[in-house]
C-alpha cells in the first residue's frame, strides 16, 4: 500500500494519524498518512435514552411485554455506543420475558461469532430464521459465522442463496467472493469481476473495485474525501474500506498491512457495522496464525539442531 509504505508504519502499531498528502519531485501525489474521520462518540440523545430507560425499568407496574421491549431498546442503545456486554445482558433479559424475538437472536449470533463461539452463533441464527424465515440479515450473518468457523462449503451454500435474492447488492457480492475464495480463488475472482461489470451506482461497488484492483487506493480515498462532508458518513465509509482492504491484503499474505488496516477499521468507533465487529476477530485470527507459524518454525529448528548434534 503506497501510503503505508511512505509513512513506514510498523505492522503492530496502532495508526492514529490524520489525513495528509505530499507531492514528489514529479508532482504526483502520494498519501503520507491514512485518511481518518473524527472517531464517533456517544450522542447526548443516546445517553439520555439509556438513562431514561434505566429509570423506567425500575418501575414495578410494567407488564412483561413492555419490560421486554424496554430491555431490547436499552440493549440497542448500549450496542450503538460499544457497550456490548451490557447490551448482551439486556437482550438476554428481554428474551427471558419474551422468547419470540428474532432480531435479538440475530444480534446475539453476531456477538457469539465475534468471540469465536460458533456453535452458539449457529443456534442463535437458526432461532432467528425459525421465527422469521425472511430475515436476510440472519441469513447473511449465519453464512459469515460458518465461514469464520471454517465450514466453508455450508457458508458458500448459504451466501449463494443470500446473494441470488439480490444480485445488485455489492456487499452480498463481496462476502460471496470472500467465502468462495476459500474454495476456489480463481473462480471466485472471475465471478466477482463478472458481477462488477454489471454494477449499479451503489457505494459498495467501490469496495468491490478495490478488491479487484480495478481502482487504486488513492482514487478511492480521494473520492471519499471530496464527496463526503458529513463526519459520520466518512467514518462509516472508511471503516468499510479499511476492513475490505484488510481482507485483500490478508489473503495475499501481507499480514503487516492487514493488521494496520483492521486497526484503522476500529479507530472510527462505528460500533454497529459488521466491519468494525469482525475486525477484532480478524486480528485474533492473524495473531493465532502467526503464532502457530512461529511455534512450528521453532520446533523445526530444534529438530534440525538435535539431528546435527546426534
Amino acid at each position: 500500500m503506497k501510503w503505508f509504505r511512505t509513512a513506514a508504519v510498523s505492522a503492530f502499531l496502532l495508526v492514529t494519524a490524520g489525513c495528509a498528502s505530499t507531492s514528489s519531485s514529479d508532482q504526483s501525489e502520494q498519501w503520507v498518512y491514512p485518511p481518518m474521520a473524527v472517531p464517533l462518540q456517544a450522542s447526548v440523545q443516546q445517553e439520555v435514552q439509556i438513562a431514561r430507560l434505566t429509570q423506567l425499568l425500575q418501575r414495578t407496574d410494567l407488564n412483561d411485554e413492555v419490560r421486554a421491549k424496554m430491555y431490547y431498546e436499552r440493549g440497542n442503545y448500549y450496542d450503538s455506543v460499544g457497550l456490548r456486554d451490557l447490551a448482551r445482558l439486556d437482550f438476554n433479559q428481554s428474551l427471558s420475558l419474551n422468547p419470540a424475538q428474532p432480531d435479538i437472536f440475530n444480534l446475539l449470533g453476531v456477538y457469539f461469532t465475534q468471540v469465536g463461539e460458533f456453535d452458539a452463533a449457529y443456534e442463535a441464527f437458526d432461532s432467528t430464521l425459525e421465527l422469521d424465515p425472511a430475515n436476510s440479515y440472519a441469513e447473511r450473518n449465519r453464512a459469515i459465522a460458518l465461514y469464520y468457523g471454517d465450514r466453508n462449503e455450508l457458508a458458500f451454500e448459504d451466501m449463494t442463496k443470500h446473494f441470488e435474492e439480490d444480485p445488485s447488492d455489492p456487499f452480498r457480492a463481496l462476502w460471496l467472493y470472500i467465502i468462495q475464495s476459500e474454495l476456489d480463488p480463481v473462480q471466485a475472482k472471475a465471478d466477482l469481476l463478472s458481477r462488477y461489470e454489471e454494477r449499479n451506482e451503489e457505494w459498495g461497488w467501490v469496495l468491490v473495485a478495490l478488491t479487484l484492483d480495478q481502482i487504486d487506493e488513492e482514487q478511492a480515498f480521494k473520492a471519499i474525501l471530496t464527496g463526503t462532508r458529513d463526519n459520520t458518513l466518512l467514518a462509516q465509509r472508511l471503516t468499510e474500506v479499511y476492513f475490505y482492504l484488510g481482507k485483500r491484503y490478508q489473503s495475499e499474505g501481507d499480514f503487516a498491512s492487514a493488521v494496520s488496516l483492521y486497526k484503522l477499521a476500529l479507530a472510527s468507533n462505528v460500533f454497529e457495522y459488521v466491519e468494525h465487529r469482525y475486525s477484532f476477530l480478524e486480528l485474533s485470527r492473524i495473531y493465532n496464525e502467526v503464532k502457530a507459524e512461529q511455534v512450528a518454525k521453532a520446533k523445526q529448528q530444534a529438530e534440525q539442531e538435535q539431528a546435527k548434534s546426534e
